[in-house]
């Protein structure tokens, strides 16, 4: 069983490479260069594709910064700092990127087309605080709607099928996951805020210490900031 597994180098698409893995598949990883402010977790990227053994790891190259419309794409927006969950649950967030999803999701059907693979794995997950439109249940769908119509694969009767394994679950339900699934966390990355050293103060930052610090775990990433912040 072939899968196109969508790789930022982060938690969630780290644990879902792995649980491709568990579920017997070959890995074939796909990662966007698309010149986001934080860029680093393309270097997280690399080292997590190596350490699962993909068998093959793409990274695709273009610029959303041409019409930019969020905090990851463009420089004068500012990155959310320090916020509370609360306050991340009210709105959808300028590190929104229009489309993103979308996008990305189109490269690996016509990647896994290509390669005959039968699955598609995405980690989004419907219950993060961010909100993302295209992180939702509906979302995700449609979107299996456009493999099965837009597809020679799907026409045929042979979908190429959208797996979201985390969507459902809560940030410290992927930890403990991908602690079951061996997940390298020292090699993920997640902070926004495009610097060598993770900011701690970012939402992504904040996601991922809160569910660690709520499961008494350390951070390997993050671990200084775990006795600073308070959630």
């Amino acid at each position: 069983m072939k899968a196109v597994i969508l790789l930022s180098g982060g938690l969630d698409s780290s644990t879902v490479l792995y649980q491709a893995k568990a579920d017997g598949c070959e890995c074939y990883a796909i990662s966007f260069d698309y010149q986001q402010r934080h860029r680093k977790e393309l270097n997280s990227a690399l080292m997590v594709a190596k350490a699962a053994y993909v068998v093959q790891h793409q990274v695709v190259n273009f610029d959303l910064r041409q019409w930019g419309g969020s905090a990851l794409t463009d420089a004068k927006i500012d990155l959310p700092e320090g916020r509370s969950l609360n306050e991340m649950a009210e709105n959808i967030p300028v590190t929104y990127v229009p489309a993103r999803n979308t996008i990305f999701l189109s490269f690996a059907l016509g990647y896994a087309e290509a390669i005959a693979a039968q699955k598609v794995y995405i980690g989004v997950n419907a219950l993060d605080y961010s909100g993302y439109p295209d992180c939702r249940p509906d979302y995700i769908q449609a979107m299996q709607d456009v493999f099965r119509l837009g597809t020679k694969q799907g026409r045929e009767g042979k979908p190429i099928e959208i797996v979201a394994p985390l969507i459902n679950l809560k940030k410290t339900e992927i930890i403990q996951l991908g602690n079951q699934l061996g997940v390298p966390w020292h090699l993920t990355w997640s902070c926004y805020a495009g610097n060598d050293t993770a900011c701690g103060v970012c939402d992504s930052c904040q996601l991922r210490l809160a569910a660690f610090a709520e499961l008494g775990l350390e951070d390997p990433v993050l671990y200084a900031k775990v006795g600073e912040r308070k959630f």
